[in-house]
């Protein structure tokens, strides 16, 4: 389903695809693809998995198509949601040559593409884009059997987004990327905070829970789970404990028919 929120609208694609759309018709896309979630060929690993339905999706609609790191860099999928004049927003350390699955090169991409580090706040038309540093961390419980951090600092990053929504009012949407919970990510403006709640590799529902009830934004979609065995969750649960906690929430789990 879409989910509307002062005006902007809210999909939440599957994997860490998430479709903004605002009043005034800006496409913003943040990670698209990889699994099939965009070409009909995902499946499940469990059958009651909460996650939006694989479909064939080719909009090429967008007008933003935001990249965060290596494992979210799904070249086929921009073709998919990016319009002809899109620009492609991607974290600099994104290497196209190393990543172990059939992508193009960024070279070879129809696209006007602007690299970002940890710390840009540009103006992309009405949208403003502030990158803002997404890892895990080293001490942290989300390491590889040899202690490594599945994504250290520098091999990421997470997007926070100022979009208008009613009446021209701005819209802040903060999506972190796979990361931890870090400090300084509870001090942002987020009036819609799209968490990755499937653990293993990123903060898990419980985290994104105490992020949330400290971010305290207006309203929480999480994204980033149920894909496959690893980042399965209990959605509901996480639901139930936001909202305990006196923080609006709300789930994105079918796919608009």
């Amino acid at each position: 389903m879409t989910v509307r929120h002062d005006g902007l609208l809210a999909t939440w694609l599957g994997y860490a695809g998430l479709r903004l759309e605002s009043p005034d018709g800006t496409v913003v896309y943040v990670d698209p693809g990889r699994y099939g979630t965009l070409t009909g060929e995902w499946r499940p690993d469990s059958p009651d998995a909460g996650h939006p339905d694989a479909r064939d999706y080719r909009p090429e609609d967008g007008d933003l198509v935001l990249v965060t790191h290596d494992h979210h860099y799904d070249s086929d999928a921009i073709r998919r949601v990016a319009s002809d004049d899109a620009t492609l927003v991607v974290y600099e350390a994104v290497y196209p040559p190393k990543i172990d699955r059939d992508v193009e090169d960024l070279r070879d991409l129809p696209y006007e593409v602007v690299r970002v580090d940890e710390t840009d706040d540009r103006l992309f038309g009405d949208v403003i884009v502030r990158s803002v540093a997404g890892y895990n961390d080293p001490d942290g419980p989300h390491t590889d059997a040899s202690g490594d951090p599945y994504h250290p600092e520098g091999f990421g990053v997470g997007y926070h987004l100022t979009l208008s929504g009613r009446g021209g009012e701005d819209v802040t949407v903060f999506w972190p990327g796979d990361s931890d919970a870090l400090a300084g990510h509870a001090e942002l403006d987020v009036s819609l905070f799209c968490p990755p709640i499937g653990g293993s590799f990123t903060m898990d529902r419980h985290e994104a829970a105490d992020l949330a009830e400290e971010m305290d934004p207006d309203l929480v979609l999480p994204i980033h789970y149920d894909t496959f065995a690893a980042l399965e969750t209990d959605s509901d649960a996480f639901a139930a404990d936001v909202a305990e906690r006196g923080v609006p929430v709300v789930l994105d789990e079918r796919t608009d028919e």
